[in-house]
This record gives C-alpha cells, structure tokens and sequence, in this order.
C-alpha cells in the first residue's frame, strides 16, 4: 500500500517518521516549499514530487499535513481520483468544505481517516473497557503561548481535540451552546470558555488558553455512579466508582451513607500503556485499508467537531 504524503513541515516531519515504522511503503512527499522538501528528501532518502497531481498519481492514498487552508483542495483532488486520504485536524477551513467533502467521499467510495489524535492517548485509551454516558464534562486545555497556530481561534487550534472526545462520548445531538473568548495576543480569540448542553441534558464545560503559563490537558467526567479523570498531558487516569455495599463482602475500602444504603467507593488506576499516537493512527487507517477495518475516526466525526467549533467561534463573535 503505496502513501504520499503532502507537507513536511513540523508535523509532516513526525508523520513521516512515523510513516517509516509502518507497513505503508512511502511513495514520495511533496511540499509547495521546494527547499523544505529537499532537506527532508536528503535527510530521509524519499523521493521529492514536484508536482500534487504526480504524487497523487503514484500513491493508493495520501496523507495530507499541509496548513488547514489547503486542506480541502488538495483532499478533493485525492479523493476525485480514487485515493483514500488520511487528513490532519482541522478537517477543512469551512464547515461547507467539510461537509462537500463528506458528500465526495460517499460518492467515491473513498475512506478518510480525520487526525484527531487525542483520541489514541494513552490515558484514554486505557478506559476501553468503559461504558461511557456522561451527564457533565469538564475539561481544561492550556498551552503556553508559541507562535505556530495563531493564523486560526484557540477554538480550532486546541479546543477541538476536546470537541471530538466529548462528541465521541456524548452520542447525542447538541442543543445550545455558550461561550465567550478574548483576544490577548492574536487577531482571534486566545482564550475560550463554551458550555455545550446536549438535546437529553448531558453538559460539557470546556476552556481553552493558549497563553497560559503552564499547560495542562484535562477532562473530567461525571456520570451515574461514576468519576473519571483524565489528564492527557502527563497520561494517567483514575475512575472513582460508587456501588451499592454487598454485606458479607470483605471490602475494606470507604463506605458512605446514603439515602439509599450503605455504598462503597471504589478508586481504579487503569494500567496506562505508553505508545506513539500519531504512529497507533497511522497504523489503524493502514488496517482499515488493507484489511477492512472500521476508520477509527471518520470524516464525518471530523465534520461534527468542526462545525461545533465553528458554533462556538460564532456565539464569540456576537457576545
């Protein structure tokens, strides 16, 4: 399975690093910037496109970690000739490009794999055997401030991780949302703060700051008989679970008393399994090609975080 990929900047730089421990054989790369590609063709020993068209013609699938503005031109472009497309987060600038790109993937039988990544941290994905139903989230993304990713809002620069986890957990349509940001340093918002309620009542309350003064990843989740903390950043996780007391059970944990009996508190610590994200995703949407495994994180998943960071960047622009 022959993959191409298009821009080799900072991430493209890691994604090929990652692509070189795959079972992918990397066709060749392709950079508007001709003297970034050559450093990386003399670094790495692939082969330099000089054109997108070339490149896509020589490849089964693409791997598109070019800026967000390009994003859907140079998708549709792969997808028009038949070529399956892993593409970096955001999906596209524009919710309408998204959602055209939905349509042209439908229409072409083409699979798309989103770069949400968060969803392969290992602190999340050692709750597989969880049964998500969420009633509140709570979730703080914090970065120091740099420079690279202000051309777009906090909202779609580090929010949107936290979007796509909370729309993965939340099966369920959003009913009305509420948020306020501030511009600081940047031409768009740096900080955010937007309160998602969904159509059955589950909440989520995120904020986002890319000019804070330490960094922090975090999300808590609230749900019957259940707390779980995640801390993406330095990967852990604990679930505290409440369950009815079972007399003659030799639990010497903590007990509480309720209005419905004598229940325990029972504190997890999931075993956390290291691993290269960028690399586990990489390798899912090589599985999903070749053997027909379910993409992990579709087009349409992406489809749905963009346009919930777009609502949320909308209500900042009329408080």
């Amino acid at each position: 399975m022959k993959i191409g990929l298009v821009g080799v900047g900072h991430l493209g730089k890691i994604h090929l690093k990652c692509l070189l421990k795959t079972d992918f054989e990397i066709s060749g790369i392709y950079d508007a910037d001709e003297n970034t590609a050559k450093i990386i063709q003399e670094s790495y020993d692939v082969r330099v496109f000089t054109s997108l068209d070339e490149l896509i013609l020589n490849s089964d699938c693409v791997d598109i970690v070019s800026p967000t503005i390009y994003h859907y031109e140079i998708a549709k472009k792969c997808i028009e000739a038949g070529k399956h497309v892993f593409i970096e987060k955001p999906l596209t600038e524009t919710t309408e490009q998204a959602m055209e790109l939905v349509s042209l993937a439908e229409r072409h039988n083409v699979k798309v794999q989103v770069g949400h990544v968060e969803r392969y941290n290992p602190a999340i994905r050692s709750l597989k055997n969880i049964d998500f139903n969420p009633k509140f989230i709570e979730g703080h993304r914090l970065a120091i401030f740099n420079p690279r990713g202000t051309d777009v809002s906090v909202v779609l620069d580090l929010m949107i991780h936290d979007l796509d986890i909370v729309l993965s957990m939340i099966k369920d349509e959003v009913k009305d949302v509420w948020a306020n940001g501030v511009c600081i340093v940047s031409s768009t918002p740096d900080i955010c703060n937007a309160r998602i309620e969904f159509k059955h009542g589950a909440v989520a309350n995120l904020t986002a700051s890319r000019i804070s003064m330490k960094n922090m990843r975090k999300i808590r989740i609230f749900q019957d008989d259940a707390y779980i903390s995640l801390d993406f950043l330095d990967k852990e996780a604990q679930v505290i679970k409440i369950e009815k007391d079972v007399e003659g059970d030799n639990f010497s944990g903590m007990t509480i008393h309720t209005n419905e009996g004598l229940k325990r508190i029972i504190i997890e610590s999931p075993e956390i399994m290291q691993n290269n994200a960028i690399e586990d995703e990489l390798n899912d949407f090589y599985n999903a090609l070749v053997h027909n495994m379910p993409i992990s994180v579709t087009i349409k998943d992406g489809f749905r975080a963009l346009e919930l960071a777009y609502i949320i960047q909308n209500k900042i622009e009329m408080s």
